[in-house]
């Protein structure tokens, strides 16, 4: 999906409030071949209203499974950004958008698609 997206002149960015070392690890263990930006302090997702705090049960359990978001996210805020997905156009205009905050419920990659064919057709 990842090539299609390409070839409708498309770029896939993730952005994660991890620092730019955890970062480089989810990158290289998933073999992600898109860009990963770190959002430091979740600024991006605090701009687009997407930051939730962890509770501290909830904490507990990352912890627990070995996710030590201070580690990962270089502070003590537990923060977390609700998943989210954006299709923007070269104007800067959003042109689709899904954000849940049930990380399993995701854009899917046609509709991903479905969105970049639409902003063609316009520019055509």
């Amino acid at each position: 999906m990842l090539e299609e997206i390409q070839s409708l002149g498309a770029h896939l960015i993730a952005i994660s409030p991890q620092v730019a070392k955890e970062s480089q690890v989810t990158a290289e263990n998933n073999g992600l071949t898109f860009h990963l930006l770190s959002d430091l302090g979740n600024k991006v997702a605090r701009s687009f209203g997407l930051v939730f705090q962890l509770p501290s049960d909830l904490r507990e359990i990352y912890l627990s499974l070995g996710i030590d978001l201070s580690v990962s996210n270089g502070d003590d805020s537990f923060e977390l950004p609700i998943p989210a997905t954006y299709v923007i156009d070269r104007g800067r205009v959003i042109r689709a958008v899904r954000a849940d905050a049930d990380y399993v419920k995701r854009m899917e990659p046609s509709d991903i698609v479905t969105a970049l064919k639409s902003i063609s057709a316009d520019v055509a």
